[in-house]
């Protein structure tokens, strides 16, 4: 891209009274983003999205020195190609000190590039993260629930990230993630020992969304569940697709957990 033709891209993109910037899918690369480093009248942006752009190496060290988005509230880069390398300089950039939601969703962050993100001490803001499709394996669901530098975080988004019993195990134990209100879990190969831990865990009780869909509890994880009292707070509970029989989906459905919520999806 030239300059006038970038400048035209970002003019055309910036909606919202010139809150969100829209750069998803758009051929975004490191002289575009040395260009929006250089941009100003950028302060009033609040959420950014540089998702579907393939950026990765020399592209995401170039917009962690992005200094013209102070307002900026909610960064989106999903499907790109980040890696812990990457992982690492995110974490270290200013460009999140504000933030209140990251999404990094599909990308290859692995047990390194979780760790710095848990470490992170310019993400005490955070409210939602989005970590889904990444290998962050067990040693990643570790670090997030020893890490005590996200103080804010209401959301957690771990959707199939092969942390399995051994990572939800850590994350049910963990008194850092008290404050969590949403915390989904699909696709992980959670098994029994995974549901009974955060059926019995004494920290996820405020907890008013769990997805733990496509895992593989069966009667001993769903009747631990469906006796929790843990989940006195929840309201949308979404289990289908695991090992579960009849009989105990039965007893799930007629538990008070179930009278209890807005939202049950289950076989």
């Amino acid at each position: 891209m030239e300059d006038v033709s970038f400048e035209h891209t970002i003019s055309a993109n910036l909606v919202d009274d010139g809150k969100l910037l829209d750069l998803e899918d758009k051929n975004i690369g490191i002289e575009e983003l040395r260009l929006l480093a250089a941009s100003k009248e950028l302060s009033r942006v609040e959420q950014l999205y540089l998702s579907q752009n393939q950026l990765c190496g020399e592209a995401i060290e170039m917009l962690c020195q992005v200094k013209c988005l102070t307002g900026l509230t909610s960064l989106y880069l999903n499907h790109n190609i980040i890696g812990d390398k990457e992982a690492k300089s995110i974490a270290k950039s200013d460009l999140l000190k504000n933030l209140k939601c990251i999404m990094l969703e599909a990308n290859n962050i692995g047990p390194v590039g979780a760790a710095a993100l848990a470490e992170s001490p310019n993400l005490k803001n955070m409210e939602i993260i989005f970590l889904d499709s990444n290998p962050i394996g067990p040693e990643g669901a570790r670090s997030i629930a020893a890490s005590n530098k996200w103080p804010s975080l209401k959301a957690l988004h771990l959707d199939s990230t092969a942390i399995g019993d051994e990572g939800i195990v850590a994350l049910a134990e963990s008194k850092h993630l008290a404050e969590l209100e949403k915390l989904y879990l699909c696709s992980n190969k959670m098994g029994n020992a995974g549901a009974i831990a955060i059926a019995n865990s004494p920290y996820l009780k405020n907890l008013s969304a769990l997805s733990i869909w496509r895992n593989e509890i069966r009667d001993e994880g769903g009747q631990a569940i469906s006796e929790s009292q843990t989940f006195l707070n929840l309201e949308r509970l979404y289990m289908s697709l695991n090992f579960i029989e009849r009989p105990i989906r039965k007893v799930i459905r007629s538990s008070e957990l179930a009278k209890r919520l807005t939202t049950l999806v289950m076989d």
